[in-house]
């Protein structure tokens, strides 16, 4: 009996695999936009066009990490309870107003500034709840350390510091960094412009009725909302015919104004996948048929000056395919240096097989198990068509190309949607 050939990657010629695909972008790719000056508070989500650099100490003196008592450790007896007098009241942002002396104790809040004075000042702060209030004088345990509760200048950061790096997405903890520092606006690159189109004589829009043989446009949504995550400024060109003629008019004319062009469909081996002709015939397609599963038919290239993307018709394809390949593009576009999403080591809870010289992602949903071991598991159906699969995952195994099998419970490389989308 004749055998039937291996799916679709039966199509001639040799598939390029991942690694040297993505080391071909990062040497190909450079950012297509320009800067400019937005408000700190807006800066959340945006990419850093300029190393952050502190013009002052964080924090800008020594304080105190605790409401207590503030004191010179040398005043201290060592094997008994101390009794001091309470001399003064410092609270965060009122400095003591005198210097202070020896044999003292200060009622000091969470944030003051330490008194200076002689030695250098107290240093030495009690939490309120170990001491005993006694009148005037404060009553302060035996065996708290020299320095205890104290915050000392430049503790967190000191001035030249660089303390977020060009190119970084900026999150809300750089975002208060940048406040912390004192920037009251940040450099970042503009929001990269990409155009976003479907086709197939077979979609229709969610907005409409979808007659007999027709499907709902589920990737041109989808994509929309990733790029839309990485702070992409999206044009929705809307779904276009089976027709070379019309997809090419359409990529001419977005190429103008846009730094990006994605498609979704129309880049395989068939006889009215147009996508992939139309691109050639304005540009080039500098990558295609990928050794990755799903995915293999997404394809990389340009429009004129904008780049051009062609993602999967199917629906997990298309998504798998732009969180591992496209993002990592965008971003490098956009200005951004942090490309690569994190993988976690995970155990497996399933038996499974592949290609070799392959790499392949596997949709799971994580469970915890007694002894606190988190185990990959997959919730149905692996089909590329299957969205609800993506719905009702974590996240993706990835298997590499050297990967022939793997069993239950051995160990596997996972990556979170969390890493790579909201």
């Amino acid at each position: 009996m004749a055998q039937l050939k291996d799916d679709c990657f039966a199509f001639g010629g040799e598939l390029i695999p991942l690694d040297d695909a993505l080391d071909d972008l990062q040497r190909r790719i450079t950012c297509m936009v320009s800067v400019e000056q937005v408000a700190t508070v807006d800066a959340v989500g945006r990419i850093l066009a300029e190393d952050m650099r502190a013009d002052r100490d964080v924090p800008p003196h020594d304080n105190s990490a605790v409401d207590g008592y503030a004191v010179y450790f040398d005043d201290l007896n060592r094997d008994h309870d101390s009794r001091l007098p309470v001399c003064a009241r410092i609270a965060a942002g009122h400095p003591l107003d005198r210097p202070s002396t020896r044999g003292e104790a200060y009622r000091i809040f969470t944030g003051a500034p330490m008194p200076e004075g002689p030695d250098g000042g107290p240093d030495t702060i009690y939490m309120e709840e170990d001491c005993e209030r006694d009148g005037d004088f404060v009553i302060l345990p035996a065996g708290l350390k020299s320095g205890s509760n104290r915050r000392k200048r430049g503790e967190d950061v000191k001035t030249g510091d660089r303390v977020v790096g060009k190119g970084s997405r900026m999150r809300p903890q750089e975002v208060g960094m940048a406040a912390s520092v004192g920037c009251a606006t940040l450099p970042v690159f503009e929001k990269l412009k990409v155009a976003v189109f479907s086709t197939g004589d077979e979609i229709c829009d969610p907005s409409a009725a979808a007659p007999t043989g027709s499907i709902y446009d589920s990737n041109r949504y989808s994509t929309q909302a990733q790029l839309r995550d990485l702070g992409c400024r999206v044009t929705d060109i809307g779904i276009l015919p089976d027709d070379q003629k019309t997809i090419t008019a359409a990529l001419k004319s977005a190429a103008l104004d846009h730094h990006l062009l994605i498609t979704s469909g129309g880049v395989s081996a068939g006889e009215e996948d147009h996508v992939k002709a139309a691109v050639a015939s304005l540009g080039a397609i500098n990558l295609w048929r990928l050794a990755i599963k799903p995915g293999r038919p997404i394809a990389l290239g340009q429009v004129g000056n904008a780049a051009f993307i062609g993602l999967p018709g199917n629906p997990v394809a298309a998504m798998v395919t732009f969180m591992t390949i496209a993002r990592g593009v965008i971003l490098m576009l956009s200005g951004g240096t942090e490309i690569v999403a994190q993988r976690y080591p995970v155990k497996i809870g399933f038996n499974h097989e592949k290609k070799l010289g392959r790499r392949e992602w596997v949709r799971v949903r994580l469970k915890k198990e007694k002894n606190g071991d988190l185990v990959a598991h997959k919730p149905h159906s692996g089909g590329s068509g299957i969205l609800t699969s993506m719905v009702d995952a974590d996240g993706l195994v990835e298997l590499t190309e050297e990967t022939q099998s793997v069993a239950i419970s051995d160990t596997v490389s996972f990556l979170p949607f969390s890493e790579v989308m909201r």
